[in-house]
């Protein structure tokens, strides 16, 4: 009994979501077989199953209209329809009244169906969080649990192809995980001991032990979901004003409706009946269904496109912004660039061997955390060097480190440290042509003087380029903030591509610097990390967030790039012009078949039947032209 029920929970699930579908087409049968009947001269049977086909097909829009008009106080287009199919039936237009309902009732199915495709990113995200984890208890042994009962400090053991249940870090094993379902990247990520794992990820290979560090309802798959239900939920401005006007509009069209029920009559010697027919007609070409439905399936498809793209929107508002944005200023460590220097020249005095040289540099600067002391190590490793001379070290916190290594001493670190004069004559003054180049210059002294220099240099991303250039074409304007001192912001702005860049730039001075930029154009996008430029962020007209799907990130930006892909941001940019233009088109469009079909009912033009296609061909005309956004071709 249990499996039979089982096997017929997805065709009801899916007889549900397609109610309305379903009442409509009801209703279009019924409508056909009234018409058959009537034909046939069974006129009382016929006007009985037109009854039938006006509650079967109207009834889900009459309660939300009638729900909607008493929560809110205010008459809608549901409202409209329902007195227009009324008043046609009370003249004898059965027919049209039922056909009225009918394409009424298909549009709003169609207009489910847009938001049921909108919310289908937050129902596979919810499909790919497992329900079950296996539990490592103190002795190792592993238990079949719930998700749900799961707590922070939990030991899981994850077996190759499951998914990963919760937020932690790898405990103990070596694997490569699909992240795809976070970032949007295809190629999956080695994740080894202490390496950060993500609920509904994919483990490819390995099976690992992973501790959980955040409860279920904080990770960060469940803050995706939120975002996006959150941003869905939201409405844009062009949205809350079509909605308060649609209030006006239907008391509006009602008085228009009543007197156009009784002056036609007296000042144009309409009979009674035309008069009436004429004001039934005008209650149904008048009614802004097609002007409602001009923005919301729009919205909610580009916001479903951004989601499938990794950009995550916080709502409708912030995806509207992005269309009107002149400009963009980008903090540089970690956005541009990379954020971990590299070692672009290792240059000793003459007489003395450079593989030694760098061996005893690595030594003393592998015994420190400073990402330019990591950027030393690292080059040496490159160059071939598995082990280091041993080396005792003295940190002077802000001017480098004192050494002894085989009984020699050393400086390491500023030029004012190991004596400004030395450091600036040293291999004919190079340092200050390295300087030029925009690269930060370590001086390592022993007794005799300098005996050699590292060049360092944060380098630009590609992928920065890139999103510069694009960025370019759509005619917005970059700006690049740094802290660095003005030949080096000089350097890598051209090196990036931006058309400006301000330098010296410190996190305090952000908010007055974007304050600034968009006194001189107005709309001013900010994209940063999301942690040092948080106020730069708010202060912002749009503020986008970069780190690969961090908590940071989620919580302090407008838009999220759910991956470090600047390229992002100017599809981000294209997607709400798409939208916002086909939402001028939509609005555009309902309007004057509105107009026109109002004019052509004065002069008698348009009778019931056209007027019933036309106002409601529009509307289902508009909602398809907003679906098309759900395509990523943008």
């Amino acid at each position: 009994m249990e499996t039979i029920k089982q096997q017929n929970h997805p065709l009801i699930e899916n007889m549900k979501e397609h109610a309305e579908l379903i009442a409509a087409l009801a209703s279009g049968l019924f409508i056909l077989i009234a018409w058959l009947l009537g034909k046939n001269d069974l006129n009382t049977l016929s006007i009985l199953v037109y009854v039938l086909a006006f509650i079967i097909g109207g009834f889900a829009k009459a309660k939300e209209g009638v729900e909607e008009t008493i929560a809110n106080k205010e008459l809608n287009v549901e409202f409209l329809m329902i007195l227009a199919a009324i008043g046609s039936a009370i003249i004898g237009y059965w027919t049209e009244g039922a056909i009225l309902i009918f394409i009424f009732a298909v549009s709003g199915a169609l207009e489910t169906y847009a938001m049921n495709k909108s919310h289908k990113e937050i129902s596979a995200l919810m499909n790919l969080q497992p329900e079950e984890a296996w539990l490592v208890n103190e002795q190792g042994e592993l238990t079949r649990v719930s998700v749900s009962t799961l707590k922070k400090g939990d030991h899981l053991f994850i077996k190759p192809g499951e998914r990963v249940p919760a937020d932690g870090v790898i405990f103990e094993g070596t694997t490569a995980i699909d992240e795809a379902a976070i970032s949007g990247e295809a190629i999956p990520v080695t994740k080894l001991e202490g390496d950060e794992v993500f609920a509904g990820t994919v483990n490819m290979s390995g099976a690992v032990t992973m501790e959980m560090t955040k409860p279920n309802s904080e990770s960060l798959f469940q803050k995706i979901i939120d975002l996006v239900q959150s941003a869905q939920d939201e409405k844009s401005p062009s949205q809350q004003f079509i909605e308060r006007f649609e209030g006006t509009y239907v008391k509006f069209v009602l008085i228009a409706v009543l007197l156009m029920m009784f002056i036609p009559h007296f000042l144009l010697d309409w009979d009674w009946t035309t008069t009436f027919y004429r004001a039934m007609v005008l209650l149904v070409v008048a009614s802004p269904c097609a002007l409602v439905a001009s923005i919301m399936p729009a919205t909610l498809s580009a916001i479903s496109n951004g989601a499938k793209s990794g950009i995550l929107f916080k709502g409708g508002v912030h995806l509207e912004n992005l269309s009107v944005l002149n400009a963009i200023a980008f903090d540089k460590t970690g956005t541009l660039t990379r954020g971990k220097p590299i070692v672009t020249e290792f240059i000793v005095r003459e007489g003395i061997d450079q593989q030694q040289m760098l061996s005893i540099v690595a030594g003393i600067e592998s015994q420190s955390n400073h990402p330019l002391a990591q950027s030393i190590t690292a080059y040496a490793k490159q160059q071939g060097l598995t082990s280091f001379h041993k080396a005792q070290i003295e940190d002077i916190p802000g001017w480098g480190m004192k050494a002894n290594v085989d009984n020699i001493s050393y400086k390491v670190g500023k030029a004012d440290f190991v004596g400004r004069e030395d450091a600036m004559r040293f291999a004919n003054g190079i340092a200050l042509t390295l300087a030029d180049e925009g690269k930060t210059v370590i001086f390592v002294r022993d007794e005799k003087g300098i005996v050699a220099i590292a060049a360092m240099k944060d380098t630009v991303r590609e992928e920065a380029k890139r999103a510069i250039a694009l960025l370019k074409e759509l005619g917005i304007h970059t700006i690049m903030l740094t802290g660095d001192n003005e030949n080096t912001a000089k350097v890598i702005a051209k090196e990036a591509g931006v058309d400006a860049y301000i330098a010296e730039c410190l996190p305090e001075t952000k908010v007055q610097h974007m304050k600034d930029l968009m006194a001189k154009y107005k709309h001013v996008g900010m994209v940063g990390d999301g942690i040092n430029d948080a106020p730069a962020l708010a202060t912002a007209t749009t503020g986008i967030a970069m780190g690969e799907g961090t908590d940071v990130a989620l919580e302090t930006a407008d838009v999220v790039l759910m991956k470090n892909d600047l390229s992002k941001i100017a599809y981000a940019i294209k997607l709400s012009r798409k939208m916002q233009k086909t939402v001028k088109q939509n609005i555009a469009f309902s309007i004057s078949v509105i107009a026109l079909l109002i004019i052509s009912n004065f002069l008698q033009a348009v009778d019931l039947p056209l007027g019933v296609i036309g106002h409601e061909g529009s509307t289902i005309l508009v909602i398809l032209n907003g679906l098309r956004l759900l395509n990523k071709n943008i």
